[in-house]
């Protein structure tokens, strides 16, 4: 078990985008419980994929109590996020936020879409270390989630890295390849990748009162993405952890733009 400095058990918030029911949640259940025995839970009642880091505004959020420490919440992954640290554990903030663990990678430009990114992302935001956890698959066209590959080799891996500590404006985003336990390379330290954008497919439909309609996703093919990338980690069977800046800032084009307006 990991302890906080007082000495007591650390206290884990899990949450993820695929919905309160998703298999991916209890693999990140038996994770968390390798870690510590003080676990929340607070989690999309519906699947939120590529909700991004979007919040409900709209409209009202309903949260729904499911069990002893679990909560369902009709909105999104920074909406869980921030209904748990303001008001289901506005009194003992977790010291520690998993996301995930996503059906499928987050890496390259999926970052940017991903519900599971998004919840690591408030996590941070609100003060909170956070860890976005994805389950790569689909790359030999199976249909199969080597789940046992996450549940085997996160554990070990959050220990080291909450016994080496991150900046606070930094989320670490952990991505494991579509290959069993055994058969993982090793753990590579990554920067975030480009995907091959003639992967997105839209595939145009008919509805039976003949209205167009669409399904969005990308192929899953592998490209050729460049070494040291975290889509070239996965490709190739190695645990990819990327530690992704809050700050987009790209201070080199911001300095060529001062120079250009005096």
């Amino acid at each position: 078990m990991v302890k906080t400095s007082k000495n007591k058990p650390l206290r884990i918030l899990l949450t993820n985008d695929d919905g309160i029911h998703a298999p991916g949640l209890k693999v990140l259940m038996k994770i968390a419980r390798k870690l510590s025995n003080d676990i929340w839970i607070v989690a999309p009642e519906d699947e939120q994929s590529g909700a991004s880091h979007s919040l409900t505004l709209a409209h009202p959020l309903r949260v729904r109590k499911l069990g002893p420490k679990k909560f369902a919440v009709r909105g999104t992954p920074t909406d869980c996020v921030m209904m748990a640290a303001k008001v289901i554990m506005e009194d003992q903030l977790p010291d520690l936020v998993l996301s995930g663990v996503n059906r499928g990678q987050n890496i390259a430009d999926d970052v940017t879409y991903s519900g599971t990114i998004a919840g690591a992302m408030e996590g941070t935001q609100l003060g909170i270390p956070s860890i976005a956890l994805s389950q790569a698959f689909g790359f030999d066209a199976s249909p199969r989630v080597r789940w046992a590959c996450a549940e085997t080799h996160a554990p070990g891996i959050i220990e080291k890295l909450l016994k080496a500590g991150w900046p606070g404006d930094v989320l670490i985003n952990l991505n494991f390849p579509d290959v069993d336990p055994k058969a993982v390379e090793g753990v590579e330290v990554t920067s975030q990748g480009k995907r091959d954008q003639s992967l997105l497919h839209v595939d145009r439909r008919i509805d039976a009162r003949h209205n167009p309609y669409y399904w969005l996703g990308f192929e899953r093919i592998a490209s050729k993405p460049r070494t040291g990338t975290d889509i070239h980690a996965i490709y190739n069977g190695w645990i990819s952890v990327t530690p992704l800046h809050m700050n987009l800032t790209h201070a080199r084009t911001g300095n060529a733009i001062r120079k250009a307006l005096g």
